[in-house]
């Protein structure tokens, strides 16, 4: 091989090895970003899920960690989604006071409506939140806590107060007000509360009694 063939094959073994070498840097840096930054982004979320969760069952109201006393649960027809949800529960030197359930209004205007559901052991509703959507803004939107007060109002409701039968909103001959343009989305979070209550009655005992995973979702 003369001269100019050495020169490009040796140029070509150089390139070679920068373009490896930038791509190990790279996967190097990549890595060592997501290893920094994974444990600051999990705790955040374990923060803000626990600010949710002690806003339905405030703080003082139990004594064990409801964020790692948690179990996964099954039911689509009553809890909105095939996926496995979760159930954190509150207790009080050993004894049940609410679980906080995970459930899907899977019949939103614009899809799924994750929910924080919180019942005590007797039954009534300690209260509810939205932990995300897509509905409308402006319209859908106000199922949340900050944007209007109408999530509120099941607090220390049960499953026979109302009557099962008045569990819908107003339009459709309920008890709970529907938004002006916008009657879907309250419809989908009144529906998926009361299937919620209806699953607690129906399993309340073993809620507190199925063993604990190892932690929460």
């Amino acid at each position: 091989m003369d001269m100019k063939g050495n020169a490009v094959l040796r140029n070509m073994v150089i390139s070679a090895a920068l373009l490896a070498l930038f791509a190990i840097v790279g996967t190097t840096l990549v890595a060592s970003t997501h290893e920094a930054t994974a444990e600051r982004i999990a705790a955040n979320e374990r923060e803000a899920l626990l600010r949710s969760l002690h806003a339905i069952v405030p703080p003082e109201s139990h004594d064990n960690d409801i964020y790692f006393d948690v179990i996964q649960v099954t039911q689509p027809h009553l809890l909105g989604t095939t996926r496995p949800i979760s159930v954190y529960r509150a207790r009080k030197d050993g004894r049940p006071v609410a679980v906080v359930l995970t459930p899907v209004a899977p019949d939103g205007y614009s899809g799924d409506i994750k929910l924080l559901v919180g019942v005590r052991f007797d039954g009534t509703l300690a209260g509810v939140r939205v932990i995300s959507h897509r509905e409308t803004p402006g319209l859908g939107d106000r199922i949340e806590a900050e944007r209007s007060s109408w999530i509120h109002q099941f607090a220390g409701l049960s499953v026979g107060n109302p009557p099962a039968e008045q569990w819908k909103v107003k339009k459709d001959s309920g008890v709970f007000d529907q938004f002006t343009g916008a009657t879907i989305t309250p419809r989908a979070v009144v529906s998926a509360v009361f299937n919620t209550l209806r699953y607690f009655e129906q399993h309340r005992e073993a809620l507190f009694a199925e063993p604990t995973v190892e932690s929460g979702q």
